[in-house]
């Protein structure tokens, strides 16, 4: 018995250790690979459109006019799904992230064990989220990009493949959910994960869009370190 109780508590030594070295890379990784740049800040030229990149200290949302000569993004993201409709909301911004975690965490108090290990270890399914906003003002977690009509077509297609539609092509609603009177879920493709998080999404559409990010973060300071 006693023998038995030693090879336990080894085996759950080396697991814990295991565990600690996993941690470690993982953290070392995010500092090194968030620091390392990739594209340029953009500089206003004549005719570019201008978008943010907005934060609110833990999850980076990209939010662009609602309409312009390239896309009226209202007319498939209706003010109409948001408790307000308020139309006189010119700007929409766009996240990604875990379904469970959005849906059921609207605080981090309400955070359950069971949602963070689901969305860490691809165990559930993903959610786009949508707000609309007067202009944004920039700020320490509010930063302004110029985009030409090509980079922002690049953004347009990244973020409309994130949308998971349904059989006839349409965003499908994720109806009775928002986190105020101004935004809206929306069913989203891919899955979230430790590697692959909100943050990585919205770095993923700077570089898409030719702006400078982070090589990869899965936090939102990974990308604002490279707008200080």
């Amino acid at each position: 018995m006693a023998g038995f109780i030693k090879k336990i508590a080894k085996v759950a030594k080396h697991t814990s250790l295991g565990l600690l070295g996993v941690v470690a890379i993982y953290g070392v990784g995010t500092l090194v690979l968030s620091v390392i740049p990739v594209g340029t800040r953009s500089t206003p030229e004549p005719g570019d459109i201008e978008a943010y990149v907005l934060s609110n200290g833990v999850h980076t949302d990209i939010v662009v006019p609602v309409r312009n000569n390239q896309i009226d993004w209202s007319r498939s993201i209706r003010y109409a799904d948001t408790p307000a409709a308020d139309t006189s909301r010119q700007y929409i911004g766009f996240g990604w992230g875990d379904k469970g975690f959005y849906l059921e965490t609207p605080t981090w108090a309400e955070l359950k064990l069971r949602t963070a290990i689901r969305a860490m270890f691809w165990l559930s399914s993903s959610a786009m989220h949508t707000t609309f906003h007067h202009q944004p003002v920039v700020g320490p977690h509010c930063v302004k990009l110029y985009l030409s009509e090509a980079e922002y077509g690049r953004l347009i297609r990244f973020i409309q493949q994130s949308f998971r539609p349904d059989a006839q092509g349409q965003i499908q609603h994720i109806s009775g959910h928002s986190y105020g009177r101004y935004d809206a879920f929306y069913e989203a493709r891919r899955v979230y994960n430790l590697f692959y998080t909100c943050n990585t999404w919205a770095n993923e559409a700077l570089k898409i869009s030719g702006q400078k990010a982070s090589l990869w973060t899965p936090a939102d300071g990974g990308i604002f370190w490279h707008y200080q």
